[in-house]
Formats: C-alpha cells, structure tokens, sequence
C-alpha cells in the first residue's frame, strides 16, 4: 500500500503509542481521585499538557483539552459568540460553526488565500471573533496569519482609543499546518488556537484549544469542573500524553521533515505535469504546506481514478474527507474558481512520514498510468 492522504489521518508513531501504554492498563486511575496513585496520574496529565503548552509557545494551563479539533472550534466560537468574520474556505468544522452565528464570509483568491486587506475590509464595530486556518486542508495554502493579527491587533486598539469595550480576537485552527509550520502562538500573534493529535501522528479523537490569559471561555460541556471548569468530564490521560509526545516529536524534526516532503512532492508534481501538461495545479505556488500537492486533469472523473488505483494499492484523495463522505464537489475548489469539469478531475496528494523516494515514483507511475487509461476510455 502507498498512502498519499495523509491530510486525512495520519498512522500513530509507535514513540506515541509506548508513551501512551501505560494510561492504558496500570495507570488507569482517575486523575481526580485522592490516593496517592491517581495524584501520581494527575501530575502526568498536567505535564503533558506543560509540554503541549511549550511546544506552541504558551503554558500548560492555557490549555483545554478537547475530543479533537471539531470541538476546539466549537468551545472557541461559543464562548465569544457575536459577529463572526471567516473565510469561505475554511474546514467544515469552522463554516458550520459559524453559521450558527451572525457572520460574514471573506473570500479566498484564485490561490486559495485570504488577504489581511479583505478581513479588515469585513470587519464591524461589533464584530468579536476572527476565524482564519493557519493553512488549507486541501490546496495546502498557507495565510497570512500574522498579517491578520495585525489587523486584528488594531482594531482593538481604535475601539479602545474611543472607549470602545467590545473585545475582537483572532482565532486560528492550526490542525493541518502542524508539524510543517512554525506554530508559535506569540509569533502568530492569535488569541485562541486549535490542534488536533490525528495530525501530527497522535491518536485521533484528542485536540486543544489555547487561549490567550485574556480571553474568557465559557464551558459548553458542565459537570464535575475538570479542565477549570471548561470542560467536564474525566480526564483524557493517554490522549494528553500521546498528542504531548506527538507534538514534541514533530516539533523536534520539523524542519527536516518539511525540506524531506517538499523535495518528494515536487518530484512527483514535475512527473504528473509532464505525463499531463494539460493539469491545473491549485494552491499558492511559494506559501504551501510542504506535503500539499493538490492537481487536476480536466474532463476526468477523478472517482473514478480514485478506485482504480485504490485496487493497485494506492490510497490518494479527490478532496477533503468530509466532502468525499459527502459525495459532494468540494467547496474549496468552487470558491477558489475551478470550472466543474475541472474541480471534478482534482485529486489531492499529501505526503507525510509513510512516503519516501521508492513509493513516491511508484506511486506517480501508477497514477500516471490510471489517468492515461481514463482519458483513452474517455475518447474511445
């Protein structure tokens, strides 16, 4: 098997899963519980969560420990509420959650990002909240978080020069560009920030919400007070543990790990543009996510592809998930401007630690190979 849909679910690393172990069987205690065995537990978890604080540039309790980034996005939207500004191609998770708000849509470029200059632009007086990805989950679009920061930085500062008290933060999910971005939340310069473990080689169902010290949430799941009283329920110890050394083991290679994919993707985007010089690349040509290659050959049923190279052993993505489970045409790639016929041939390539130089060119032969077969079956 070759796995190119890495954006989708990343395998655990096995350093993850030993961390992990532990909470699993022995260690089973109920952080909240007195004796001195769960008091032992408890330092465990607040440790994992100093090191997921670290890892981000902030502190450990800063941070809420989630069921992933869904609910992350939730917690922060709920708890600020008021007029919301978005971008139009944002995941589901951030366009639904916005709905139940009033808010006004920005709209992304040809190249799938959102100016700081657009956001202002949607900015009200009453405005409370600015919601902006780090990166898109599938063009690979990096935005121009600290730009919008700056935005959002002053116009807190012209509403307070007026007396103005009505607070704007800058919120961001950061769940598809970790481990390839710098995601320091002082150099982002946001106030609430969201990961999720599922993409960073961590065990899914587990995410986090940062906050800022001046930014007040307010709980949405009640009961015994755990997470300060944010959100109730016992404790997730192994899943803190595990997003902690997933996060630390990312952060660690980083650097390498980006350089590592960005040679492989554009071995394998120069291969496919070659066989098919008729493709559309999307995304930003020089800010994307270094695994992100996103493409799209005209006229072809990308469905199509998609199982036939699953039967050869290659896993690869037509868009996000969520809009495949849909079987609808991708939202993106319609904001962004792609014709129907276009949108409906993309396929979207993320490499991540499973890929390598062997399955890489293995993998562009094969789907190489598939598209010629379609377009020939197509003309025939």
């Amino acid at each position: 098997m070759i796995y190119l849909d890495h954006a989708a679910a990343t395998p655990m690393d096995p350093k993850v899963l030993v961390a992990m172990q532990p909470y699993f069987s022995d260690d089973f205690f109920n952080p909240s519980a007195p004796y001195a065995p769960a008091i032992v537990v408890r330092r465990a978890y607040e440790t994992a969560k100093d090191v997921l604080g670290h890892a981000i540039g902030g502190k450990g309790d800063e941070i809420v420990m989630t069921a992933g980034a869904t609910e992350s996005i939730n917690l922060a939207f709920y708890s600020i509420g008021g007029h919301i500004v978005t971008g139009n191609i944002e995941h589901h998770a951030v366009l639904e959650t916005a709905k139940q708000f009033e808010h006004t849509i920005v709209l992304a470029d040809v190249r799938g990002m959102v100016s700081a200059d657009s956001v202002k632009a949607a900015i009200r007086s009453d405005t409370r909240l600015v919601s902006i990805a780090l990166a898109n989950n599938e063009v690979g679009t990096i935005q121009p978080i600290r730009d919008i920061a700056e935005v959002v930085r002053k116009e807190r500062e012209v509403r307070l020069s007026r007396g103005d008290l009505t607070p704007i933060y800058l919120h961001s999910d950061a769940s598809q560009g970790v481990g390839q971005l710098d995601v320091n939340v002082a150099r982002l310069g946001v106030d609430l920030l969201t990961l999720n473990a599922a993409k960073v080689y961590g065990p899914k169902q587990v995410g986090l919400l940062w906050s800022a010290p001046h930014v007040e949430l307010k709980p949405q799941v009640v009961g015994g007070g755990q997470e300060r009283g944010i959100r109730s329920g016992t404790e997730n110890v192994a899943g803190a543990i595990g997003f902690a050394k997933a996060l630390e083991l990312a952060s660690e290679h980083r650097r390498y790990e980006s350089d590592r994919l960005a040679k492989l993707r554009d071995s394998l985007e120069s291969k496919l543009v070659e066989a098919f010089p008729q493709a559309v690349l999307s995304g930003h040509r020089k800010h994307r996510l270094a695994g992100h290659l996103h493409i799209s050959f005209p006229k072809l049923d990308a469905e199509r592809v998609l199982f036939a190279l699953e039967s050869r052993g290659v896993l690869v993505a037509t868009g996000s998930a969520c809009a495949a489970n849909k079987g609808t045409r991708s939202h993106v790639l319609t904001a962004i401007g792609l014709a129907p016929d276009v949108a409906d041939g993309s396929l979207r390539l993320t490499l991540g630690h499973l890929s390598n130089e062997d399955n890489t060119l293995k993998a562009a032969a094969l789907i190489i190979e598939e598209i010629r077969r379609e377009y020939d079956r197509m003309s025939a």
